[in-house]
């Protein structure tokens, strides 16, 4: 394992990344500058949920490189009618109303194009007083680091020194329904939330939550807008976390998994009427459905469609589950929560950034969240076998702590 010294890099220090410098990766694996090998337990935050290196997403990346890669949207190009219809049949009946694609690159862009479309669709459509659009938001969120999605941030190293902030939010606390519709007053023109909120820890809402947002939403005529950028595409062994509890959103936030692990992609998708207010000039990305995107993206959502991934997500959270709860039965957890192949573990000594260092020790890559937690996101297509390996490298090392 080795990386820079501080005093050696020229890089800006907004991570603290786990001390190893990684050169190849294959599938559910990586390999140092060293020659070591470790499994992947993080999958790029589940940016890599199809694994390394897919053979399927790079065919595709190499194909495109040899034939275009940008056109910026001052024209059109083969690929980016085929990617919204492919995009749009995979996600569009999970959502409410005929849905649309509008594509992006990173994630915190889909978030902010969402907040745009709901609060001009407020003001034309719903009638909401010019300057006054408010946008309902739950505790805990992350949404990105933009300046705009910060505002609405209550995690201080998000926030601090960062002002000032954007106004037109308000925050509920996640889970409590009750406190989310009291929310919902004439300005409201949109409630955006994570189905499970992953930064946090995986922190999984009550059952009856999402529905009874769903409902509020309904009743108050605002728009839902479900932040899928982590939890979606398979990561909870559905294609949207929203499917886990029957709920079917106005607008949906994509990216991570979209580009498979090769480039940054990412889309909201929704309603016609709603992402319809964006008209030309008023919203853009020069690389926004870029070809090389399209091309990735596709293959992507070929991988997603027959559904064996999420069913695979099932199966093996499953099986995680089972060994999470030995670690709670051995005292090397205190806790943890689980959707699908995605958990957030609380461990009993020290903090998760010491769990995570032990686990590099033992060739195992995961990563830490806020104070004694750290999240495990395995690559979907991570075979049996390697995950129960992964998992009991885990187990040693955490009986290492203490």
């Amino acid at each position: 394992m080795s990386a820079p010294s501080a005093a050696a890099t020229h890089l800006a220090r907004n991570y603290d990344p786990l001390p190893v410098t990684l050169v190849a990766g294959e599938g559910s694996w990586v390999t140092d500058d060293t020659g070591r090998r470790y499994l992947d337990l993080l999958a790029g935050y589940s940016a890599l949920n199809f694994g390394h290196r897919h053979p399927a997403l790079v065919a595709a990346a190499h194909t495109q490189l040899d034939r275009l890669t940008l056109t910026s949207r001052a024209f059109d190009h083969e690929l980016l009618e085929p990617f919204a219809r492919a995009l749009a049949g995979l996600v569009g009946p999970l959502l409410v109303g005929d849905p649309l694609v509008l594509p992006m690159n990173t994630g915190a862009e889909a978030v902010e194009t969402a907040i745009k479309a709901a609060r001009k669709w407020g003001y034309e459509r719903r009638g909401v007083a010019p300057g006054t659009a408010t946008v309902v938001v739950a505790s805990g969120n992350f949404h990105g680091r933009t300046t705009t999605i910060v505002s609405f941030s209550d995690d201080p190293a998000a926030r601090t020194g960062f002002g000032p902030f954007t106004p037109g939010f308000r925050t509920v606390p996640f889970g409590d329904a009750t406190a989310l519709r009291a929310a919902l007053d004439d300005t409201v023109v949109a409630v955006l939330l994570e189905p499970v909120q992953g930064e946090q820890g995986v922190i999984v809402p009550p059952d009856g939550y999402l529905p009874a947002v769903r409902a509020a939403c309904d009743e108050a005529g605002v728009l839902l807008v479900a932040d899928e950028i982590q939890s979606g595409l398979g990561r909870t062994g559905h294609t949207l976390a929203c499917e886990a509890w029957g709920v079917r959103p106005d607008l949906v936030t994509l990216g991570k998994a979209l580009g498979g692990g090769i480039l940054p992609v990412s889309a909201v998708v929704g309603r016609s009427d709603v992402l319809g207010v964006l008209t030309p000039g008023t919203h853009g990305s020069t690389f926004g459905g870029n070809p090389l995107a399209c091309a990735v993206a596709l293959a992507v959502v070929d991988l997603l469609s027959p559904g064996t991934l999420q069913a695979a997500a099932r199966a093996q959270g499953a099986r995680l589950g089972t060994a999470l709860d030995a670690l709670v039965g051995d005292g090397l957890l205190t806790g943890y929560r689980r959707a699908g192949l995605w958990a957030g573990l609380d461990v009993p000594h020290g903090t998760g950034r010491a769990a995570c260092e032990a686990m590099l020790r033992a060739g195992v890559l995961a990563k830490d969240t806020h104070g004694r937690t750290l999240r495990l996101a395995p690559p979907l297509t991570i075979s049996v076998d390697d995950l129960d390996e992964a998992l009991e490298r885990a187990a040693a090392a955490l009986r290492t702590l203490g």
